[in-house]
């Protein structure tokens, strides 16, 4: 039998664990793809005017990126945290920031009010989302994980990830809704500031149900045998995982790099790439990442099971190659200018995402150790977020403004790919582990299977 750290749970407390992690990362992941929704629609004009329209998009752009700078401190600091006071606090922590920046987007006088303060304003607050958002990810998915059915740890950690297209398709949604509905003239003077106030209504009902939830059983049971050990005198989080899991955080900072260069390319920049170049209308690039992210939600709990039977770097890798052949022909068929075709691009990039994203909280949670695990998983995946995910748009952006082809921008994803496909091959397989089983420095070792009657069925 499993021992009672890994025993599964009552259905009912794992589904209500489920619901309050893939609640709180969706209203995150709500604010913070709105920026991008935003950047690449309307504040290029609202904050940076005056300048060349694409230049704009690049401005834009860039206090885009900033928020994905703060992503580290906030996984270094929530991180450290997380690790010694526990996952549930440090969660309602992120959910109130990220809630309370957004909403604050939506009261920002733009530049034609204030002038250069406004941008600053906006950029300061953009680093507030990043440093809430680089605290969430790594807690959301532990509480999963760590309170899971080790069996299936795979299909409910995924849950949590879907959260990001869950955000996506809301963002985009309430986006797509007021772009129909409104002139241009009215949604760019007041109707864009409707999401970002929304997100105070949302916060409460994250904040609702978060609170209801249970500590992770495991990391009080880390916590326990840890006091009991060192009598309070243990080494920081940080310093442990830097000593102990190094090599772990390098092969998350590797995985991420194609996951994360992919999803803004498919649907943030995609954005700018449709409207210019294709000649598509904003509301049918919308309509697109819409229906997209639709799917995207509903493919990832099913890659997170197929991860339980056959592995999670063996999921991993076909995302990983599948996104880097669908480049070319995703932005050939975005350039035929039909909204099929544009659909079909963007639906299919999601879907191989997916096969990256689905594994990912599992995989990374099964790396480190309980006591270091929420600082180890947050490192791995918001460092890499600075280099990957930060200057996506921006490069891919440039890189159209220089060339004037997506030829470079197809060939900057597929170098992602590489990276990420090394560094998933340097890795050891992880879905037999136990989590309170994890120890110190054997990230490199094959630990002991958790024993379950059939491992393949989900």
């Amino acid at each position: 039998m499993s021992s009672p750290a890994t025993a599964p749970p009552a259905p009912s407390n794992l589904k209500r664990i489920v619901a309050a992690s893939l609640i709180g990362t969706t209203i995150e992941w709500y604010d913070f793809f709105l920026y991008g929704s935003a950047a690449a629609l309307v504040f290029n004009k609202l904050f940076f005017p005056g300048s060349d329209p694409l230049v704009g998009t690049l401005l834009s752009f860039l206090t885009y990126a900033v928020g994905f700078a703060a992503r580290p401190l906030g996984a270094l600091v929530f991180g450290h945290y997380g690790d010694r006071l526990g996952r549930k606090r440090l969660l309602v922590l992120s959910l109130l920031l990220m809630g309370g920046a957004t909403f604050a987007i939506g009261l920002l006088p733009t530049h034609a009010t204030i002038g250069t303060a406004a941008p600053v304003l906006l950029t300061v607050l953009r680093l507030v989302q990043g440093f809430a958002l680089g605290g969430e990810w790594g807690g959301a998915v532990l509480l999963v994980s760590e309170h899971g059915d080790a069996r299936r740890r795979g299909f409910w950690a995924s849950w949590p990830q879907t959260g990001a297209p869950a955000g996506q398709l809301l963002a985009t949604g309430v986006l797509s809704l007021l772009t129909a509905v409104l002139s241009d003239a009215a949604f760019q003077d007041w109707g864009w500031r409707i999401p970002f106030l929304l997100s105070g209504v949302l916060v409460i009902v994250g904040l609702w149900i978060r609170l209801s939830v249970d500590e992770s059983p495991v990391f009080k049971q880390a916590l326990a045998q840890a006091e009991a050990r060192t009598a309070g005198r243990e080494r920081l989080p940080l310093v442990s995982v830097l000593r102990d899991h190094w090599r772990d955080v390098l092969v998350a900072m590797g995985a991420r790099m194609a996951e994360n260069i992919s999803y803004y390319v498919v649907t943030a920049f995609i954005l700018v790439y449709a409207t210019t170049s294709a000649g598509v209308s904003k509301q049918t690039a919308l309509n697109a990442v819409l229906i997209a992210s639709a799917v995207h939600f509903a493919v990832i709990p099913a890659w997170g099971a197929l991860s339980d039977r056959v592995g999670r770097r063996p999921v991993y890798l076909v995302g990983a190659a599948g996104v880097g052949l669908w480049m070319f022909p995703f932005f050939a068929l975005i350039d035929t200018g039909g909204f099929g075709a544009l659909l079909l691009a963007v639906t299919v990039g999601l879907v191989l995402h997916g096969a990256m994203y689905a594994p990912q909280a599992a995989f990374f949670s099964e790396m480190f150790a309980t006591r270091m695990r929420y600082s180890g998983a947050s490192i791995g995946a918001q460092f890499a977020s600075v280099a990957a995910g930060a200057p996506a748009p921006l490069i891919a952006t440039a890189l159209l403004d220089a060339h004037d082809s997506s030829v470079p921008i197809s060939l900057y994803v597929i170098a992602a790919v590489v990276l990420t496909v090394v560094a998933v091959l340097a890795a050891k397989e992880t879905r037999h582990r136990d989590l309170t089983e994890v120890a110190p420095g054997d990230g490199h070792r094959e630990p002991a299977a958790v024993p379950v009657p059939d491992a393949r069925r989900v």
